[in-house]
């Protein structure tokens, strides 16, 4: 289904159901061709309404998959039902598709605490995984620098298959799609701050919370100064995506 911006922009939103995306993402582990996936959430529709470099970005994306209730509440006004799969939730079973295809993984992104947390929670659930490669940027890092350049190369080289990418957007999205030229063999797959949620140093909603699709109210009172501007353009736009998606019934 198509998921249409305040200035028109089209967001397609590839894959349906998460065992179609499981499938379609161990077809390329298999293959060793690389892929770029996103999760959409109304926070990304917000910037790709006013970023054209987020829009041209994510436009490259292979996979768009749903994050968060209020896609799929416009996927069912559209008479085109999604699931819900969050960037955090596909972390370990991705891994798992990696090892089982005998591919390895890397991470980028977040603090090397983290991504050290991170490997290891990994590694206690998917016991055969390889971590071929990791990188924490300093603060201020530059997607489309020569640093970031030589990092996707160095990513190549390593042989990694999937890639977890931990910036949070558009940065991650926008590496991405860099990638696509200068590491055309690995899956790239943006997951915000899952990494930070495994390794222990960030705290996610409680399930009953995210089963009631109140993780927003969570990450408000926890973070208020970062989350509520984010979450008031959201609710901004909510009435007009929703209305959209009926009409495309």
């Amino acid at each position: 289904m198509f998921l249409i911006t305040e200035n028109g922009r089209k967001v397609a939103i590839s894959h349906a159901r998460r065992d179609a995306l499981l499938r379609d993402v161990r077809a390329h582990l298999d293959t060793m061709t690389g892929f770029r996936l996103a999760t959409v959430n109304l926070d990304h529709l917000v910037q790709i309404a006013s970023n054209n470099v987020f829009a041209d970005a994510y436009a490259q994306h292979d996979i768009v998959v749903a994050d968060g209730r209020p896609i799929r509440w416009m996927s069912q006004l559209a008479g085109q039902p999604v699931e819900v799969i969050t960037g955090s939730d596909l972390i370990v079973p991705l891994s798992r598709q990696a090892a089982q295809a005998g591919r390895s993984i890397a991470m980028i992104g977040s603090s090397d605490a983290a991504l050290s947390g991170a490997e290891a929670h990994l590694r206690a659930h998917v016991p055969d995984l390889t971590v071929a490669y990791r990188h924490a940027p300093a603060m201020g890092f530059d997607v489309d620098s020569d640093a970031a350049g030589d990092i996707l190369r160095d990513l190549e080289a390593s042989g990694a298959g999937l890639c977890f990418l931990a910036f949070g957007a558009p940065k991650q999205e926008r590496l991405a799609a860099r990638a696509a030229l200068l590491a055309p063999s690995v899956g790239m797959v943006s997951i915000g701050a899952g990494l930070d949620f495994l390794a222990g140093h960030q705290t996610r909603a409680p399930r009953i919370l995210r089963i009631l699709a109140l993780e927003w109210l969570w990450r408000a009172a926890t973070s208020p100064a970062r989350m509520v501007p984010r979450y008031a353009k959201c609710f901004a736009i909510l009435p007009g995506l929703m209305w959209r998606a009926w009409r495309a019934r």
